[in-house]
Formats: structure tokens, sequence, C-alpha cells
């Protein structure tokens, strides 16, 4: 026989039962309980922070919106994928060749 899942289980509850089952969701929630972080938990955690997001490479990076054909587009995302680079990085390496053909 097959267990019941929690939602069998809590459809068949009565309406009192379910109320008292999501009580406990009425609650506001701010932070989890526990204790203040250590010295090193607080190092830990700003290092993890310093790292989280895109590396910086040079001076930074810059967002850009830029139109291209669709098929030239398609084209240069085969190439990334056949590169195993992202289209970020395979413009980047043909603005670079470009710059350096001068």
């Amino acid at each position: 026989m097959r267990k019941k899942t929690y939602y069998q289980r809590f459809m068949e509850m009565t309406n009192e039962q379910r109320d008292a089952e999501v009580a406990k969701y009425d609650r506001e929630f701010v932070g989890t309980p526990g204790k203040p972080l250590t010295a090193s938990d607080k190092a830990l955690h700003q290092r993890a922070r310093r790292k989280a997001g895109r590396p910086r490479v040079g001076r930074g990076a810059k967002r850009l919106t830029i139109t291209m054909e669709r098929e030239l587009l398609n084209e240069a995302d085969l190439l990334a994928r056949k590169k195993q680079i992202s289209r970020s990085q395979l413009f980047a390496w043909g603005i670079r060749a470009l710059l350096k053909a001068g």
C-alpha cells in the first residue's frame, strides 16, 4: 500500500485541523532564530559576499545593448557553444582580434 502524500493527508483534514496546520505560517518570519555570528564567521561571510557575482576582469565589465542580425547571432552562438565559451567571451575575443589587426 502506498504511503499518502502530505497533500492527500491535508485534504482529508477537517477545516479546523487545516487551520491549525497552517497557523504556524501566519506569523511573520524576520530572520531565523539563532545566535550572533562570531568574528571568524563574519569574516567568512564577507569573503563569500565579495566573491558573489561576476568576476572582475581588467577594470570591470560594462553591460551593453546591441542590435545584430538574427542569423549572425545564431552563428555566433553556435561557435561559442563549439568553443565552450560564453557569447560575451566570444564577442570580446573577436573585438580583441580586430583591435590587434588594427
